[in-house]
């Protein structure tokens, strides 16, 4: 892959610095500030959709997915050039961030008109969301994994890169079908063209249905990567000159 690129570099270094304030500095509450919440929640601002992708939320988390920025972003911009290669990158995070936001939206709106629909109120809804608490009458109509659910997704803040990176695997994809590659727990050279497509369909598969892993915000990953292919495919027909 020859030396790092300037773009791919500096992305590391911002990721990084924000990593490391934050927790040098807890009582300034960057993290919180800077997490993507949902837009109900009254910590939720519209920057977020921005200066989520540069938080993370462990030391595994960014350094996979720095490693991702540099190992696929790094050909990427050998291609593109520097301006291009940030606005894609930006892009992708952007885009992951809202699609993200919008599948939340979805699935929040469902369970909140389903407790309308049960006769409770605006307050007593917002009362659940505040506490936690509820009457277990509810549950005669609405799953208890539902209701968690829906107390998860008004509090839980999204961070990370993935969404971009998602973006960045996809653009490599495409421009380097044949190249192999593999997982650590599976260590079985397959090609880009193929080992990519089956990664978002897993986080496809693991998003719509109950049996994801850990917190993943599977649908940011899918929002980049559906981003990311839009974009790479389009400069890809157009045959984009390097923006240096």
């Amino acid at each position: 892959m020859g030396r790092i690129t300037d773009a791919v570099k500096h992305l590391i270094i911002i990721n990084v610095l924000f990593f490391i304030v934050p927790q040098l500095a807890p009582n300034l509450g960057l993290q919180s500030m800077f997490a993507l919440h949902f837009p109900e929640n009254p910590q939720f601002g519209f920057w977020q959709f921005a200066t989520h992708m540069f938080m993370h939320g462990g030391f595994s988390h960014i350094l996979f997915n720095m490693y991702g920025l540099w190992a696929f972003g790094t050909p990427l911009e050998q291609m593109w050039g520097r301006n291009k290669f940030i606005f894609f990158y930006l892009s992708a995070g952007l885009g992951a961030g809202v699609i993200y936001t919008l599948v939340n939206y979805y699935q929040f709106n469902g369970t909140y008109d389903q407790l309308i629909s049960l006769g409770l109120s605006g307050g007593d809804i917002q009362n659940i969301l505040n506490t936690g608490s509820y009457n277990s009458q509810i549950l005669t109509s609405i799953s208890q994994a539902d209701l968690q659910d829906f107390f998860a997704t008004y509090h839980t803040p999204a961070v990370g890169a993935s969404g971009a990176i998602y973006g960045i695997l996809v653009a490599f994809g495409l421009s380097f079908p044949n190249s192999k590659l593999a997982l650590i727990f599976f260590p079985v050279p397959i090609a880009a063209k193929y080992f990519i497509p089956a990664i978002i369909l897993g986080d496809l598969f693991f998003g719509m249905t109950k049996y994801s892993i850990g917190n993943v915000a599977h649908f940011a990953h899918v929002g980049g990567a559906l981003i990311g292919f839009i974009i790479a495919w389009y400069w890809k027909q157009n045959q984009f000159k390097r923006w240096n």
